[in-house]
């Protein structure tokens, strides 16, 4: 069976020969194509129905060329295009019109108040989605409890990714626990892969996020973030958000790497720091010394001491001496 619209190498044949033979009934057609008579009948019909024949005022089918053809049978396809490309930039414009009492308005609702609450589920993700398209700058997360539900992250990582493709530094903070979650874990290694920076950590306080350090989005009610958010634009209280993410941040690792349980063993680098913290070094001595930056030690100690449940580098060195980490 062929589509109506398909050109085979029948069809080929037959029209080659009415080219040459345009006065030719069927059967001498036929004849010269090597097929039925049916054959050239059915392949004169996919023909006729792409424009290649048409009837002639004698009687029979002569051939038009494939230009003219085409001209013919597109020209309606191609007028419908063009309207709806008019029609489009008509409907485009009328939309850009609105930017400037857009932007005027959100301006407007930013000045109101430096807090603004907004309640429904749906008003929630308006305002969210109107953010993550607007930001220019930096995006940074705090994301708690174990693996996010398999319908927030469809619904998140088109916009994240959107986000990361305009270049907006995007961090993102999870728990540990959210390592156990497959949907979660293809959820940060796409993010990853794209340019996000992902790491996790044992304990998060609430979510959170920060839209270009001017506007931080936090749930009314932690247990239920669906029941509305606050806007919060002051900046003294950006500022001291901004602080608590980074004191998270810093104590985080990266979420490729492999969670260190409490009580595990001491990596050789890990080990190298508890030995100079007992010595009484500080982050910088320490970070000179082993050739690594202060950052680093900063995170390596910070997490020691959260392994090892220790209010300070003291009581994290006295720790680590009775499990035997420094012999």
């Amino acid at each position: 069976m062929h589509e109506s619209g398909e050109i085979d190498a029948a069809a080929t044949r037959v029209y080659r020969l009415r080219v040459i033979h345009p006065t030719d009934s069927v059967s001498q057609i036929a004849s010269r194509a090597g097929l039925t008579e049916d054959e050239v009948t059915a392949a004169e019909e996919r023909l006729f129905t792409l424009g290649l024949l048409r009837t002639s005022p004698s009687g029979g089918r002569v051939a038009i060329s494939p230009e003219s053809a085409a001209d013919a049978l597109l020209a309606p396809l191609e007028q419908d295009i063009l309207q709806r490309r008019i029609a489009m930039a008509a409907t485009r414009a009328r939309l850009h019109a609105l930017s400037g009492d857009y932007l005027e308005a959100r301006s407007m609702r930013s000045a109101k108040s430096s807090i603004e609450v907004v309640e429904g589920i749906e008003n929630i993700r308006a305002v969210i989605d109107d953010l993550a398209r607007t930001c220019t700058e930096s995006l940074d997360a705090l994301v708690p409890g174990g693996g996010q539900p398999e319908g927030a992250i469809r619904a998140a990582t088109p916009l994240d990714l959107e986000t990361l493709e305009r270049g907006v530094k995007t961090r993102m903070l999870f728990q540990h626990t959210a390592r156990k979650h497959r949907a979660t874990v293809v959820y940060a290694g796409t993010l990853i892969a794209a340019g996000a920076q992902v790491r996790s950590v044992s304990v998060l306080p609430s979510r959170m996020l920060i839209y270009d350090a001017s506007c931080a989005v936090l749930p009314i009610d932690p247990l239920h973030t669906a029941a509305g958010v606050a806007l919060v634009r002051a900046p003294a209280v950006l500022n001291f958000l901004q602080q608590l993410f980074e004191h998270y941040w810093d104590r985080a690792i990266d979420f490729a790497e492999e969670d260190q349980r409490s009580g595990s063993e001491p990596t050789d680098v890990e080990r190298d720091v508890l030995m100079l913290m007992a010595a009484g070094k500080k982050d910088e001595a320490i970070a000179h010394q082993l050739g690594m930056s202060p950052r680093s030690v900063s995170r390596i100690v910070a997490r020691l001491m959260e392994r090892l449940g220790a209010d300070s580098r003291f009581q994290a060195g006295a720790r680590a001496a009775l499990q035997g980490w420094l012999s």
